[in-house]
């Protein structure tokens, strides 16, 4: 009789360090946002594989930072509470030799909690010199009592095998978590809302797509199969209103095109979608309108 494993496991480190690029190379689709701004994830996500008689359950969690709004202070929160009770936890760091203070943190949390600790350096394809990595690998086993450490490039999926192989080791016997066939423990809804501030973040600039919250008003199946979607991008001041739809509604379009691509490779059906952009000045320090985005700290 084979033996049944699973286990969950945390991705954290800075902001933009790779681990929605990870936690997708990992799973083998796309469950997570991928951008190249700094804090893209809010909320944490989890991602689920399942090989053979093992499942892994990733949780993606938003980069650790230094809050300046209420909704900083939740994203914060998210990685700290993550990387409590979980089997094994993967800090990606850049291959760097400098210990950030995001890193300290971390890793001075994965030391508290005594859990088991594999050092993920990412983005390897960007060195020069290999011999870079060797000073990046001592400098951060002398710093914490690291298990393993697996070099890689997620964007390559480059190492994803030998990661997957360390981890296998941590899944303690036990039932499954999810069904085999899942890949994400995100509704449908919520990954069309994200899909959507994907774009944002990919073609505004500056503050502005940080400033976006979407919110998915109707979501259903037409008898001929077409998904119907309706989302309402909130943004903060009356002026980015403005540029969000841009001149003559090109901006607006070009995002509302680029999420219906995405929302149909992930629905594997034609999706109709419909957008609209409202002002909710300063909602990310209102407690009730962070909440009523999704993120609250039950999630």
């Amino acid at each position: 009789m084979s033996i049944v494993k699973s286990g969950i496991i945390t991705l954290c480190g800075r902001p933009n360090v790779g681990k929605s690029t990870l936690i997708n190379a990992l799973v083998g689709e796309k469950v997570a946002i991928v951008t190249n701004k700094p804090q893209t994830t809010r909320n944490r996500i989890c991602g689920v594989l399942t090989r053979g008689e093992s499942q892994f359950v990733f949780v993606d969690t938003p980069g650790l930072h230094k809050a300046r709004t209420r909704l900083g202070d939740y994203m914060v929160n998210v990685v700290r509470e993550s990387v409590s009770d979980v089997d094994a936890v993967v800090l990606l760091v850049e291959p760097i030799a400098h210990i950030g203070e995001p890193e300290r943190q971390l890793m001075d949390r994965i030391k508290t909690l005594q859990c088991p600790a594999v050092l993920v350096i990412n983005k390897t394809d960007t060195l020069e010199h290999k011999e870079q990595l060797l000073e990046v690998i001592s400098l951060y086993s002398q710093a914490c009592p690291f298990d393993a450490v697996v070099p890689m490039s997620a964007r390559n999926k480059e190492g994803v095998e030998e990661l997957l192989q360390v981890l296998e080791g941590y899944l303690p016997e036990g039932p499954q978590l999810f069904p085999e066939d899942m890949t994400s423990d995100q509704p449908e809804r919520q990954m069309m809302a994200e899909i959507l501030r994907e774009k944002l973040l990919l073609c505004l600039d500056k503050e502005i797509p940080h400033g976006t919250a979407v919110e998915i008003t109707r979501f259903a199946e037409r008898d001929d199969e077409v998904i119907e979607v309706e989302a309402t991008i909130y943004c903060e001041k009356s002026s980015h209103k403005g540029i969000i739809i841009g001149k003559g509604g090109s901006m607006l379009k070009k995002v509302s095109t680029l999420a219906r691509q995405d929302m149909e490779r992930f629905m594997g059906t034609k999706v109709y979608l419909q957008t609209w952009v409202k002002v909710k000045e300063n909602w990310r320090d209102n407690p009730a309108a962070i909440q009523n985005f999704g993120y609250s700290c039950d999630n």
